[in-house]
């Protein structure tokens, strides 16, 4: 059975976030999100074995076509970029974390409206200012959370971030903190932004100190992505 070590895996890093809290964290639950791009559909399943029950997935086509195979009602995240001619194709998913410009804000918030139904989205804050990375610059948020209390079909749930990556402690603090600022911004505009999407294998016992309430996980987990 493929990912039989699974298990254990998520039993460390379970533990590992239960330490980041007691560390720091502000009392927050935190939720792992299994990233599954580019394994098979067995990876949401043996995740779903597990006792996980969030999956994250890059690409919203292989994200739709796992979600054929795999039978287990588990909570699938877009955690990639999303393109606009593409929000007609996220009905099945739980949450999207990467509305990353008011266009896109304006095309999901289209779709819900259109639906008849909100669609649940975390808004991509690009505090590093990596231009290799896409997002909102944290200048900009006080504003576009204004502006998006004004469309009827999207729901901000709160902020994602990516830190550098192999950054030192410090920079990473720092990125994690901005971002959790931008959620606040976001709440005091009126915005259901609780959610804090941020941490990855590398990082995520300091993104919990921090204040993650959601992780994306995947090496970690599932040992090194095939090629």
């Amino acid at each position: 059975m493929p990912f039989q070590d699974l298990p254990a895996r998520l039993a460390d890093v379970q533990a590992a976030i239960e330490r980041a809290r007691q560390r720091g964290g502000r009392g927050q639950t935190v939720t792992v999100i299994a990233v599954t791009k580019t394994h098979g559909a067995e990876a949401p399943a043996a995740a779903w074995r597990a006792g996980l029950r969030d999956v994250g997935e890059n690409r919203v086509q292989e994200a739709v076509a796992k979600m054929a195979q795999v039978e287990a009602p588990l909570r699938w995240h877009l955690i990639g970029h999303l393109q606009r001619n593409k929000v007609k194709q996220l009905e099945g998913f739980h949450l999207v974390h990467s509305m990353d410009s008011a266009r896109l804000a304006d095309a999901v918030s289209e779709y819900g409206t259109a639906r008849g139904r909100p669609l649940d989205v975390l808004m991509q804050v690009n505090v590093s200012g990596e231009g290799t990375k896409g997002g909102y610059a944290p200048a900009d948020v006080e504003r576009e959370a204004e502006r998006i209390r004004g469309l009827g079909g999207v729901l901000v749930r709160g902020v994602m971030t990516m830190a550098p990556f192999d950054a030192e402690e410090g920079t990473l603090r720092r990125v994690f903190a901005d971002a959790r600022r931008c959620g606040e911004l976001l709440r005091a505009a009126g915005h259901p932004a609780t959610e804090l999407s941020m941490g990855m294998s590398g990082d995520y016992e300091i993104a919990v100190e921090e204040g993650a309430t959601l992780v994306r996980l995947g090496t970690i987990l599932f040992g090194a992505r095939p090629a």
